[in-house]
């Protein structure tokens, strides 16, 4: 028996690197996947049929799994591909939202329709996906029909922390990160949890940096072989986040790099001051931010 046996999935992204590496991972523990993908160059240019060779791979390793080439920030290609899991296996369990472009570049050089572009595909096509993956359940439960669901998003350490060249991809992915922290507070009572990973490995997208190490598919390295670079690493998270056993777990960003899991935490309070009830006085707000905040009067200081 597989922990995941009879589980439908959704892998948006999945032609390639790290969606395959999820839709594969699925496969293994037996979930009928729906592998998702434009079939699009890395800045989300042209169609394709890529999600045909991950089809291939699951089926060729005793799995099953169907293609879908819809564009997830297309509203009515969004819709039907969420239909497609209702037609083909009668229900949806899980979305893995994992598609993405990248389109990098200072401020000063990059388009605005590039910002757009990288926003609509990130943003938007992890949002659209999102919302008819929560109408499908909540239609469900509304019919008396006792369930659980999952989402599983992903972000960046770009997002987490900022990258430079991607003002447009790191707030996309940040976005994300809090996209997925209000989607837990809407949809928990479903049954639906809802996390995000920040997988890493070589990929087409980290292919387009300077000196970046050479692009790895998942199904080019044997199954006993271990790759750090390898994009699957973070799949066996996906996996268990995906299985029954994680009910309990929602609202959570955890980043899987090389060997390590890691639980993000985010914005916390940090030190304080209080002006005892009066308004700021702007002349003398620098020495109490230097000497009781930011401890330091150093110039530089930054994130």
């Amino acid at each position: 028996m597989g922990m995941l046996d009879g589980k439908v999935c959704i892998v948006t992204g999945a032609g390639h690197g790290i969606g395959r590496g999820h839709a594969l991972e699925l496969a293994r523990h037996g979930a009928n996947v729906i592998v998702n993908d434009l079939g699009g160059s890395v800045k989300g240019e042209g169609t394709g049929k890529d999600a045909d060779l991950t089809v291939e791979l699951i089926e060729k390793r005793g799995g099953v799994a169907v293609a879908n080439y819809g564009d997830v920030s297309d509203e009515a290609q969004t819709e039907a591909l969420v239909q497609q899991a209702v037609d083909v296996f009668g229900r949806l369990d899980v979305l893995v939202n994992n598609a993405g472009i990248v389109r990098d570049g200072a401020i000063w050089n990059m388009e605005p329709k590039d910002f757009d572009a990288v926003i609509k595909v990130h943003v938007k096509g992890t949002w659209l996906p999102s919302h008819f993956a929560a109408k499908h359940w909540r239609s469900r439960s509304q019919q008396g029909e006792t369930f659980t669901g999952r989402i599983i998003n992903t972000v960046s350490g770009a997002g987490l922390v900022g990258n430079f060249g991607q003002t447009n991809y790191a707030p996309a992915k940040a976005a994300i990160a809090s996209m997925t922290q209000t989607l837990s507070l809407e949809l928990y009572k479903l049954g639906v949890t809802v996390n995000a990973i920040g997988p890493a490995g070589a990929t087409r997208i980290t292919g387009t940096m300077p000196n970046a190490p050479a692009v790895v598919e998942p199904d080019e390295i044997p199954e006993d072989e271990w790759n750090p670079m390898d994009p699957s690493v973070s799949s066996p998270l996906v996996a268990w986040l995906a299985s029954d056993e994680s009910q309990l777990v929602t609202g959570q960003v955890i980043r899987a790099v090389a060997e390590k899991i890691i639980l993000m935490e985010g914005w916390t309070d940090g030190n304080t001051i209080t002006n005892g009830g009066k308004r700021w006085d702007a002349t003398k707000l620098g020495m109490q931010l230097a000497t009781d905040v930011f401890k330091t009067r150093t110039p530089g200081l930054r994130y």
